[in-house]
């Protein structure tokens, strides 16, 4: 403690030896040892700068070993360890400290949670943050948080307040740091639950039957193995025992708040010092926050405006961004704009196809979040694209299509519905969505329940030969006359040779009276009809609430009417798991933009569709290149007689006579065959004779004068 810096080299082995000793014993011991991890304390912190660095790590290793020996509290240790962690110079010293400290943090909450270690530790690193903002040393804390959150140590919303703090300093790294966790912070967390969690038993000869493997690909392997994997992770975390495993966006305490500060520090402020990339970023979360909370901040849909054009640099993240601020709540009239502006800059007979499916791809997922943000004019203009003769133009367009088929195919032209939407605007289920209406709650896939219970229904009956239900055959009679339905006719027939509207038979009345004239009729006819209008539309008005009624019945009628047993419910999660498998595999077609869970961020490859797929593409003679250059010299598998000819060659010798004869002109054998043709039998067998004769000596023919 004198004189720590002119130690001899003997002196600080003996030392560092002693040190390693006591510290084993020191639990056999404590009276005489009761101040010597005080000593050690001291020590590091006063002279870690200076220590030789073997010495300095032996001594880091001792505290921790007395804290194992329950010499030492945690929070003493951390509270010695953390200060050197965010002042020394040292490298290495830093890499050791930080590993310490998260194990100690890790063993101290393995049996239990710490609850009082836990909030003394995030109170230094809120501290740490908030103390001063334009200090790096906020990133310590950062990581230490990060990792804890990874590891599920710190799940409350203590973490996340930190983590809020350091996104809102005013240091370039922390500020992203702080944006980066709110990002992917949960996704490592999942990760890193996979890696280690035990792999649980699927029964993957079913998800491959359910796929279908008539063609075996790779493409269609790994779809199965995607879906499986994912259907795994959804199937466990909502089978987590902890009730409360909250993402970190569900923890922040004022959502509004720190929207709106992050928007109006970072973005906003002429005074941020946030490059493009890291703007994007906090755009990101901005827009994220948005969409999950549904939340309104003004000016951030005009913010949009000066970027969204072809021309700007990572355009494609803006308009994820644009899609992820997009809700239900949002008014149609700050959407609109936006809308017309990406169909006008992006969407056009002179641009580029890539330009042309972005556009179509960003305003898609905005109608799925709020379809009232689409015209009818310029949906039917979009939807025209699907036309077009580049394959991610028509993919775009037709996903947008098929969008507003369950949206609002009222917009529609009649050819472009679709059979389903065109009976579903006909019973009357599909219909316009209002501003901020909400989706009446129900028990997830039960219709996939009751349509399982109705198939095996029938195949029971069948089995029995007892005759379908007679709603079944009114079902099967209504689809063929869908099937002869001429769905190709345009919706402005409708104007000449469309529906006539005839009178029912009670607006008819017929009078016996033969005293009254047509003059006296006619009025009360007149008169008749306006009296019953109101009555009309009120009875039309209770027809159709009553026929809603009916149909939401029947949507309910097995939730309503009957408990769901075990079986009922062990069945219901296999039918949810199917068809989670089929939708990610793409067994029936891409999963629908308004299927999408609006928890699920957007990125700009689905943006960017078909072109971010082929952007990493090489060509072919890339491929071909890239093909030779892993493969060895083929010299050795040539065979022999390809070996014996680049022998020949190598020596300057000539061919033999058979391969002269192969590559002879076939005018040139012409004769000869023809005289074969001509040869006699005792030509011919004197020939064979010569030609066995010449077999016996090895082939050789012999000098004899024949």
């Amino acid at each position: 403690m004198a004189a720590p810096s002119s130690a001899t080299d003997t002196g600080i082995i003996s030392l560092r030896e002693l040190i390693d000793f006591i510290a084993h014993v020191a639990d056999c011991y404590p009276e005489i040892t009761k101040d010597f991890p005080q000593q050690l304390m001291d020590i590091l912190s006063q002279h870690h700068l200076i220590l030789q660095a073997e010495l300095r790590e032996k001594i880091v290793g001792s505290l921790v070993l007395l804290r194992k020996k329950e010499l030492l509290d945690s929070a003493t240790l951390l509270q010695t360890l953390f200060p050197i962690l965010i002042s020394t110079p040292s490298k290495t010293l830093r890499a050791l400290l930080f590993q310490k400290i998260l194990m100690d943090l890790r063993s101290s909450n393995a049996k239990s949670t710490n609850h009082k270690l836990n909030r003394t530790m995030q109170t230094v690193l809120y501290n740490l943050v908030t103390s001063d903002r334009t200090s790096s040393k906020g990133l310590w804390a950062i990581k230490l948080t990060r990792e804890l959150w990874k590891r599920q140590i710190w799940t409350d919303a203590k973490a996340v307040e930190v983590m809020k703090e350091a996104s809102l300093a005013t240091n370039e790294k922390v500020i992203v740091g702080g944006i980066r966790f709110f990002l992917g912070g949960d996704k490592e967390r999942e990760e890193m639950e996979d890696e280690s969690s035990d792999e649980e038993a699927i029964d993957m000869g079913r998800v491959k039957h359910i796929i279908g493997i008539n063609k075996k690909t790779k493409k269609k392997a790994r779809a199965v193995e995607k879906a499986r994997a994912t259907v795994k992770r959804r199937e466990r975390k909502k089978n987590q025992p902890h009730p409360l495993n909250f993402s970190a966006l569900h923890l922040l305490h004022d959502p509004q708040g720190y929207a709106e500060s992050l928007f109006s520090k970072h973005l906003q402020s002429t005074k941020s010092k946030l490059n493009l990339d890291q703007k994007l970023l906090v755009l990101q979360l901005v827009t994220r926050l948005v969409g999950l909370h549904k939340l309104h901040i003004m000016h951030l849909y005009s913010y949009f405006q000066k970027y969204l054009t072809p021309r700007q640099p990572s355009v494609t993240s803006f308009l994820a961004s644009l899609a992820q601020a997009s809700h239900d709540l949002v008014p149609p009239d700050d959407l609109e704009p936006l809308v017309q502006k990406i169909a006008n800059e992006f969407v056009s007979e002179a641009s580029a196809a890539e330009v042309a499916s972005a556009g179509l791809n960003a305003i898609r997922e905005i109608c799925a979040r709020q379809p009232l943000a689409m015209n009818e004019t310029l949906l039917q203009d979009l939807v025209m694209y699907r036309k077009s003769k580049d394959k991610g133009v028509v993919m775009a367009a037709r996903g947008l299509l098929s969008l507003f088929r369950e949206l609002n195919p009222e917009w529609l032209k009649r050819r472009d519905r679709g059979k389903e939407a065109s009976m579903g605007l006909r019973s009357g289920e599909k219909k316009e969505k209002r501003f901020a209406e909400q989706a009446a709650g129900g028990i997830e896939g039960i219709e996939l329940l009751e349509q399982w219970k109705e198939e095996e229904r029938r195949k029971k009956r069948a089995e029995k030969g007892l005759p379908s239900d007679a709603e079944d055959a009114e079902e099967e009679e209504e689809e063929d006359n869908w099937d002869a339905w001429n769905v190709e006719e345009d919706e402005d027939s409708d104007d000449s040779d469309g529906w006539i509207q005839v009178q029912s038979d009670a607006e008819i009345e017929l009078s016996d009276s033969d005293d009254d004239d047509e003059d006296s009729k006619r009025p009360k006819k007149k008169a008749k009809s306006d009296e019953e209008t109101a009555a009309e539309t009120a009875a039309k008005a209770t027809t159709e609430e009553s026929e809603a009624q009916k149909e939401l019945d029947q949507k309910l009628s097995l939730a309503a009417t009957r408990i769901l047993t075990p079986a009922d419910l062990a069945k219901l999660q296999e039918l949810r798991t199917e068809a989670a498998v089929n939708a990610l595999a793409g067994v029936k077609g891409r999963q629908s933009a308004s299927n999408r869970h609006h928890d699920d961020p957007l990125t700009a490859e689905e943006i960017e569709g078909l072109a971010a797929l082929s952007a990493g593409k090489a060509t072919r003679e890339e491929r071909i290149a890239h093909a030779k250059e892993g493969k060895t010299d083929r010299a050795e598998h040539k065979s022999v007689t390809a070996k014996r000819k680049e022998k020949k060659d190598a020596q300057g010798k000539s061919t033999t006579n058979k391969e002269k004869a192969r590559k002879k002109n076939f005018l040139m054998t012409l004769g000869k065959a023809k005289s074969k043709n001509k040869r006699s039998l005792v030509q011919t067998r004197a020939v064979l004779k010569a030609h066995q004769e010449r077999a016996k000596r090895g082939g050789r023919r012999g000098n004899t004068g024949n």
